[in-house]
């Protein structure tokens, strides 16, 4: 069995995790559909595609060149992963966004991730500190921030970031709590990235990772979890103040 060296197996990790959030299939209609619903995908996570947008079909196959059918295979898609809506008789919408809505966001992710994370931390192997450790390690080395007067999360910082989050509860053994988390950092992501928070110059996130990152390697629940839901309120904190 060939034993990859940490660097290619980090890249593999990250590809399933973050770069290939779909298996495209031989149909190619099935390839279309994945298409468009990645590109949209992005779009209303980066705030591109505004909350409450109305999403004409006449108007996507227009900006991205992919029929009808697969327009709206992907727009139902997009529905269960709550980041759009279906109005009777009139289409679909971009989800829109609201205080009360982030606020119920905050607290559900703060549930599940919490939960995911003591399990990870009293199960995961030596494989699981590894990937932990290597994940840190490269977010620790990209540029976070694009921006010099407000934060707009650099593409390759966000994507480590994520890798991250996504690593340090990955030894988790309910796929589908882990699925969910993943789904509730994808709504976390876009309220940070539509309220374009400002910068908090007394904040070191790095540090705060590091943190969270040696208390799970210490196998010390409690206080990776507390770490953690810290350093989620603590970004919330700046949400809230922009969306107000």
């Amino acid at each position: 069995m060939m034993v990859l060296p940490p660097s290619a197996a980090y890249e593999l990790r990250l590809q399933k995790m973050i770069l290939q959030p779909l298996i495209l299939t031989e149909n190619p209609a099935a390839s279309l559909t994945s298409k468009i619903y990645e590109s949209l995908r992005q779009d209303i996570l980066r705030g591109t595609l505004s909350p409450g947008k109305k999403l004409r079909i006449d108007e996507l196959k227009e900006t991205y060149g992919i029929g009808a059918s697969a327009i709206r295979e992907a727009l139902s898609m997009l529905t269960s992963d709550l980041l759009v809506q279906r109005i009777d008789h009139r289409g679909f919408r971009v989800a829109p966004v609201s205080r009360s809505g982030f606020d119920e966001l905050l607290k559900t992710r703060c549930w599940l991730e919490e939960r995911a994370l003591r399990e990870s931390v009293m199960v995961g192997d030596v494989a699981w500190e590894e990937a932990v450790v290597l994940a840190n390690f490269h977010l620790a080395r990209a540029k976070r921030n694009k921006s010099a007067d407000r934060f707009l999360a650099d593409d390759a910082w966000e994507m480590h970031h994520k890798a991250l989050h996504k690593t340090i509860i990955s030894a988790c053994k309910s796929e589908l709590l882990l699925h969910f988390c993943d789904q509730m950092y994808d709504l976390n992501i876009r309220y940070r990235r539509v309220a374009g928070s400002p910068i908090d110059n007394a904040r070191d996130v790095e540090n705060e990772h590091a943190a969270i990152v040696q208390a799970a390697l210490a196998r010390d629940e409690k206080r990776a979890a507390s770490l953690l839901l810290a350093h989620y309120n603590r970004t919330a904190d700046l949400v809230r103040n922009a969306l107000d």
